[in-house]
């Protein structure tokens, strides 16, 4: 029998307060990394109206100016209005600060012997659970709903900063409905935007032509311009809400208050795979909440890549101070080509999954400083994953063809 379902996934614009803080932290991230490559950093940041607050634990030989980098992400974000209750020139910055606890220290720096392999040398720096998630439904290999929310958040900033549309302000929800049957995406059922504006758009403070007129402007300059080309557009029976709560004036962290980590299901499939808890921003790469969620991404997409399932999950775990992963588990959902446990067998042989050979074959303390400080910042809005014209290294798929090879051999001698 036919099996039809919605699935429906959310993403937010760089100006929703939750990923203000998310990007302010991964730019001291950044800003130290780039300075100090050993640098230890969790950095957590809250934003409400007119403040933000600072805080974590970092440990860094790097010396950087916390509320400066805070006020030029605010700016770059676009709350430069002082009457947006949150501006770049009026917010008052306050950093709490510690360093890195003495026992997580101990625990990720472990004793390296003589004889010892060097990339035992650095252990886990917290326990959990990692998932990394593929599906061959777009040619990003991530979930089709999640993928084109992030693709209207972005086109609802860029109208906004080019001028297209210069009634918008920085936050904005995006979410999208797909219909599917037997598991493959056919239509576009339910399309959501929700973005702040001005209090007066075109001359007009009328509620009913403001949101009349938000609609048309959406349709035209933010939702055409994401399906223009694509396989499945929307049609006379998409539904569309734009505002649907009515006019948003009053937005960003002087709407509701933000904070780091709180859009996880954003960051990584929309809802469409498990998210093990832990959040990315702000965290180092000894912060296996972080590498190693990229490195189960890669994993599951280079098994996608070469053929070996249509859909894949990966999960893996850690212990804190622990080199080796306390367990791997996939499941292809029966689109293998091949047994799980077989695809199992083949991520033990092809990739390392210790958080030093993660962060050497990534380079995650390199990157900041080869890209001019700026690295971790861009993954904070709009998806970890995906996004080939930012290049993050775990989105390659050069294990693809190793794969194709071993799951062959696999294939013929079972």
């Amino acid at each position: 029998m036919s099996r039809r379902f919605l699935f429906t996934s959310e993403s937010v614009t760089e100006g929703h307060p939750d990923k203000v803080c998310d990007q302010i932290s991964d730019a001291i991230l950044d800003a130290l990394l780039a300075a100090d490559p050993a640098s230890r950093v969790a950095c957590e940041t809250v934003a409400n109206t007119g403040l933000v607050l600072i805080t974590g634990e970092i440990t860094s030989n790097a010396v950087v100016d916390y509320a400066q980098i805070a006020r030029k992400k605010i700016a770059e974000i676009g709350y430069t209005f002082p009457e947006l209750g949150f501006s770049d020139k009026t917010v008052s910055v306050q950093v709490a600060l510690d360093r890195q606890s003495a026992d997580i220290s101990d625990g990720v720096n472990r004793v390296q012997h003589a004889d010892a392999d060097p990339l035992d040398s650095v252990g886990a720096g917290d326990q959990g659970m990692m998932f990394g998630y593929a599906v061959d439904e777009t040619e990003e290999l991530l979930p089709l709903p999640i993928l084109l929310a992030h693709r209207l958040a972005e086109q609802l900033t860029r109208v906004r900063k080019n001028g297209t549309l210069p009634y918008l302000r920085p936050d904005g929800k995006t979410q999208v409905t797909i219909e599917y049957v037997d598991g493959r995406p056919v239509a576009i059922d339910t399309i959501v935007i929700s973005t702040q504006h001005a209090a007066e758009i075109n001359g007009t403070t009328d509620r009913a032509t403001i949101l009349e007129i938000l609609a048309r402007d959406l349709r035209t300059h933010v939702i055409d311009p994401v399906f223009d080309g694509a396989t499945i557009r929307p049609t006379d029976a998409t539904i569309l809400h734009v505002n649907p709560s009515g006019t948003f004036v009053i937005g960003g962290p002087n709407g509701d208050a933000g904070l780091t980590g709180r859009k996880i299901v954003v960051d990584t499939y929309g809802g469409a795979a498990p998210h093990g808890g832990g959040a990315f921003s702000g965290k180092d790469p000894t912060k296996v909440d972080r590498s190693a969620a990229y490195a189960a991404r890669y994993v599951a997409k280079n098994i996608v890549a070469a053929g070996l399932a249509r859909r894949c999950e990966v999960q893996v775990s850690y212990a804190i101070g622990l080199s080796k992963p306390v367990s791997v588990c996939v499941d292809t959902f029966g689109t293998g080509a091949i047994g799980d446990n077989e695809i199992e067998a083949l991520i033990a042989s092809t990739f390392d999954l210790r958080p030093a050979a993660i962060q050497q074959q990534f380079r995650l303390r390199e990157l900041p400083g080869d890209r001019n400080g700026r690295f971790y910042q861009d993954t904070a809005a709009y998806g970890h994953f995906g996004r080939p014209e930012l290049d993050f290294p775990w989105e390659r798929t050069d294990r693809a063809d190793a794969l194709r090879t071993a799951g062959a051999e696999a294939a013929a001698a079972a």
